[in-house]
């Protein structure tokens, strides 16, 4: 099932160029490109940044590479020429800063909002966390909320990782599910077979380092590895991720067998040499790659509800979940040295893997979906008619604010006149 027409245009607009090595909504776009590329489709991915060295190449997967800049006519240029059938926007400001011009330029261009994880959850806890309150005391209803669902009104569809988000989506604000669709990991084949108990040693924690959540738990394990250590002095707790800011990396310390690894250039590999992943997460939203991949490759991992959040539906987790500082400790001193625990905690990760995240159990319906909405876009746009409100008036106020900007950097550099006199009050997501 899929596009049976001509070969069908699909733009990708991206914050930044994926880089699945490192993060994993890098390699959650991979999968997106994967499953559109196997359907045929001609694929293009614009983004205002600049490729790093760890920027996957786009070319080697017949993906065009187009860089766009923020307030500029050549965008609308661009489009125009290319007149994609479909254009993703990989969250919510990329959405904000170029959906008014997809929609000016391309009314009929299929618009999807893939999510990532919703950026007011992992804001609201991150807020809860510093403020050392409940999550649940705290307010949902921020104005990041507003514009990411906003956002997720404007779009025709938007794609959501986690059933969790799902039901939040749905019950707390009220969303219509026909223009949510749940889209989680997609892994391609699973293997039960992975190095055993015997052949793994000391602990992992891994994650992107320019991603908050992960910086916080390092420096919760900093502090909880001093009780590991005590019941197990010959363990060695090893960090990977790119990007590591100073806090992390002054936190290494060969003595006390806390080692600060950096990125990883093999992550199989890497995974398949440990007996136990820690991941400590206090804040966060989406589904976390990090305890997918340990899963995936016979690594029990002991975390946080948050960071077991819409993991495991009705099954048992692949590790422990814990709700304390104590549990955690006595979790992963359990995990680490009773063998018969750890085979079990594996073999509940190869099942969750099998019966919640394989490819082929979603491509097929996620592409018939993607064909009627082609089919009936404005029947489905009618539908959503407070979205075609905030369409209108967003893309009004999105276009004056573009404009405005990009007649203020037309400007010569010495001119100022008083009506351009407010810059630095412009919201930065448009700079």
């Amino acid at each position: 099932m899929g596009f049976d027409l001509e070969m069908k245009k699909l733009l990708i607009i991206g914050h930044t160029f994926p880089e699945p090595s490192t993060t994993a909504a890098g390699s959650r776009m991979m999968q997106l490109i994967g499953l559109f590329n196997e359907e045929g489709f001609k694929i293009t991915f614009a983004s205002t940044a600049t490729s790093s060295e760890r920027t996957i190449n786009l070319e080697d997967h017949n993906i065009s590479n187009q860089h766009i800049l923020l307030n500029d006519p050549s965008f609308d240029q661009f489009i125009r020429k290319l007149d994609p059938d479909i254009v993703i926007f990989d969250r919510y400001i990329t959405e904000e800063q170029f959906g008014w011009r997809v929609s000016e330029n391309c009314s009929n261009a299929l618009k999807i909002l893939d999510t990532e994880d919703l950026h007011f959850l992992r804001k609201t806890r991150e807020e809860a966390v510093k403020k050392n309150l409940s999550i649940s005391k705290v307010n949902l209803f921020s104005e990041t909320a507003k514009r990411e669902i906003a956002s997720i009104l404007r779009c025709d569809l938007s794609l959501i990782i986690s059933e969790f988000e799902m039901a939040l989506l749905q019950d707390t604000f009220k969303i219509s599910s026909e223009i949510l669709y749940y889209l989680p990991f997609l892994v391609k084949s699973v293997s039960r077979k992975a190095s055993s108990f015997e052949e793994r040693q000391h602990f992992l924690a891994i994650g992107n380092f320019l991603h908050a959540p992960n910086v916080d738990s390092v420096l919760q394990l900093k502090k909880m590895w001093p009780k590991i250590k005590k019941q197990l002095p010959q363990a060695e707790l090893h960090v990977y991720g790119a990007y590591a800011p100073q806090l992390v990396l002054q936190s290494h310390n060969k003595k006390e067998g806390f080692f600060i690894k950096g990125w990883i250039d093999n992550l199989e590999r890497t995974m398949k040499s440990y007996r136990l992943q820690l991941a400590p997460l206090r804040f966060g939203a989406g589904l976390k790659g990090k305890l997918l991949d340990a899963m995936r490759f016979g690594l029990p991992s002991v975390t946080t509800e948050i960071g077991a959040e819409g993991m495991y539906g009705d099954l048992p987790f692949g590790g422990r979940i814990t709700s304390s500082t104590d549990q955690f400790v006595a979790s992963t001193l359990e995990l680490y040295s009773e063998k018969n625990v750890w085979k079990q905690a594996q073999q509940n990760g190869f099942e969750i893997i099998e019966t919640r995240f394989q490819k082929h159990l979603f491509t097929e319906e996620f592409i018939k979906r993607m064909d009627w909405l082609s089919q009936n876009i404005q029947k489905h746009r009618q539908q959503n008619f407070i979205g075609q409100i905030l369409q209108h008036q967003s893309l009004q106020a999105s276009k004056y604010m573009s404009k405005w900007i990009e007649a203020k950097n037309s400007l010569p550099q010495n001119a100022s006149p008083t009506c351009f006199a407010n810059t630095d009050e412009v919201r930065e997501e448009y700079r």
